[in-house]
C-alpha cells in the first residue's frame, strides 16, 4: 500500500475510534472533501502531501497534512475543541498503519477563521509526519 493511503487510513481509523471526537462531531463525520449538503460539525482532510525523505539508508516520506474542523456556529472555541482532538490523536494517539512505521509526528500550527459566507467557524490543523516502510 502506498504511504499516503496507508497513513491516511490509519489517521481516519484512529479519529473514528476516538470517543471524545465522536461526541464533538458525531459518527461518520470525517471526509476527504467537504460533503455536499452535510451540515457541520465535521472534519475534512483538505491536503495530504508527501515527499520522499531518505535517511539512515532507509527510504521514507515526509507527510504534511491540513485538516479542516468545522463548527456549525460562529464559535472559534467549538472549532478549536474539534481541532484539539484531531491533533491529540494524530500526535499522541495509537496509530496503526498497515505497511509503514511513523517515526515522527508533530503538530505544526492551528489557524482559525469565521467563514463569511456561512458564519461557521473553521480551524485548520497542520500536521507533519515522517514514515518508513515496515520491514517485511
Amino acid at each position: 500500500m502506498e504511504a499516503l493511503e496507508d497513513i491516511q487510513n490509519a489517521l481516519v481509523s484512529a479519529w473514528a475510534a476516538d470517543a471524545p471526537l465522536a461526541l464533538l462531531i458525531g459518527e461518520g463525520a470525517i471526509f476527504d472533501a467537504p460533503p455536499k449538503g452535510q451540515q457541520p460539525p465535521y472534519v475534512t482532510i483538505l491536503r495530504h502531501d508527501a515527499v520522499p525523505r531518505d535517511g539512515d539508508e532507509a527510504p521514507g516520506c515526509e507527510h504534511r497534512l491540513t485538516i479542516h474542523c468545522w463548527s456549525p456556529q460562529p464559535s472559534r472555541a467549538a472549532a478549536i475543541q474539534i481541532a484539539d482532538r484531531i491533533e491529540r490523536v494524530a500526535v499522541m494517539g495509537a496509530l496503526a498503519p498497515q505497511d509503514h512505521v511513523l517515526t515522527h509526528r508533530r503538530h505544526v500550527r492551528t489557524e482559525t477563521a469565521i467563514d463569511l459566507a456561512t458564519g461557521r467557524a473553521r480551524a485548520a490543523v497542520q500536521l507533519r509526519l515522517f514514515s518508513e516502510p515496515k520491514d517485511n
